[in-house]
């Protein structure tokens, strides 16, 4: 079963949803949204390639390799672009999109 093989990487890539959408959500609450546009939009990017990620692994997909290369490429670039702003939901997104394009480049490989 794959997602008992998959339990610590799937555990990782939903809390990178999680998180993601909960920076997302708070971007939208800051003063100037428009500085945030493009944190936005890399969160919204990252929640949908870990979580269609997660989908494959579960469904033990012969791409998961090359899934998680994709995934590991989205969650570095969501978490460069959260961790230039100084909002505390920014920071923790950056760390876990950091750890999570760990995990994916570890899949990758």
């Amino acid at each position: 079963m794959a997602h008992r093989i998959y339990a610590n990487e799937l555990e990782t890539l939903h809390e990178c949803v999680e998180t993601c959408n909960f920076c997302l959500e708070s971007c939208l609450e800051e003063q100037d949204v428009k500085m945030m546009v493009d944190c936005i939009r890399l969160d919204r990017e990252c929640a949908a390639a870990c979580a269609f990620l997660a989908e494959a692994m579960t469904r033990d997909s012969a791409f998961v390799p090359e899934l998680a290369q994709a995934c590991a490429v989205i969650c570095k670039a969501c978490a460069q672009e959260c961790g230039k702003h100084q909002h505390e939901h920014c920071q923790e997104c950056a760390r876990v999109c950091n750890e999570c394009a760990s995990m994916c480049d570890r899949l990758a490989s």
